[in-house]
């Protein structure tokens, strides 16, 4: 055993995990179960010293950060004596944006020896190429909003603060922010239900596409549909789509649109 999972919440976990050869090592941030996976061992921020350290001694050299992780508070007082060495690390990454956090992070983990390594590179397939996934097809207004989708993604990358918009008649309903996705959509004003409005999602320019890739599934459709969307948007290449089979046929269950949109499209 080479590789580690450092999981979260979600099914990302289980499926890069049944994708290797030989099984992870599964690591579980506490409060983060992921779905259908039992973890080897959790922790906590306060003890990630001493999880790194384990790493290494058990021979592992390359790690695997997905799955949903909430941003942590430190609490100085749970601390061990593996990890107070790396506080001013953990200030600066909790002091950052989301891709400035990750990157402290990711930096932690090569310092110790470890390669991290992304989803999408274990799974192949994973990432979504250019198409309609869905029977319904994106129609002008749906084109247009993607459009406009797409460039306030790219307005908001050097902000650092999300990697999701919604959008409708050409205007901006709402941004993805700390509460991600989820908050994005069950947040949104009731007005949207009349705007066949549609969430765009894509990666930030300079995403660290190691560790957060922007992911939808299952539940982002029913969220969507359930906030009156017409559809979803999300950048070919850069976004993964879990159970994709099961995502085109629920789109065309609930009416919506699921469109890979390419850069010329």
């Amino acid at each position: 055993m080479t590789l580690a999972l450092i999981a979260g919440r979600g099914s990302l976990p289980a499926r890069v995990a049944a994708a290797q050869a030989e099984p992870p090592l599964v690591c579980v941030y506490e409060g983060c179960d992921p779905e259908g996976l039992k973890a080897d061992l959790t922790f906590r921020l306060e003890t990630l010293g001493s999880l790194l350290a384990h790493l290494r001694a058990a021979g592992i050299d390359q790690v695997c950060l997905c799955g949903a992780i909430d941003r942590p508070q430190l609490d100085p007082a749970r601390l061990d004596a593996r990890t107070a060495p790396l506080v001013p690390q953990f200030q600066a990454a909790l002091a950052a944006g989301d891709n400035g956090a990750l990157e402290v992070i990711k930096t932690i983990f090569e310092e110790h020896g470890l390669t991290v390594v992304g989803a999408d590179a274990l799974v192949p397939g994973l990432v979504v190429t250019a198409g309609v996934l869905s029977t319904a097809q994106p129609d002008d207004q749906m084109r247009q909003d993607a459009a406009r989708g797409a460039a306030v993604l790219a307005g908001l990358a050097a902000l650092d603060i999300g990697q999701g918009c919604v959008i409708g008649g050409e205007q901006v309903y709402g941004i993805e922010a700390i509460g991600g996705t989820d908050h994005l959509l069950a947040s949104l004003p009731e007005r949207v239900r009349g705007a066949r409005a549609v969430l765009c999602k894509g990666p930030k320019t300079g995403q660290l596409r190691e560790i957060d890739l922007p992911t939808i599934g299952p539940d982002t459709l029913r969220a969507a549909h359930a906030a009156g969307l017409a559809g979803i948007v999300v950048a070919a290449e850069g976004v993964i789509v879990l159970e994709q089979e099961t995502c085109a046929a629920l789109a065309d269950e609930l009416g919506l649109v699921l469109w890979v949109r390419g850069d010329a499209a």
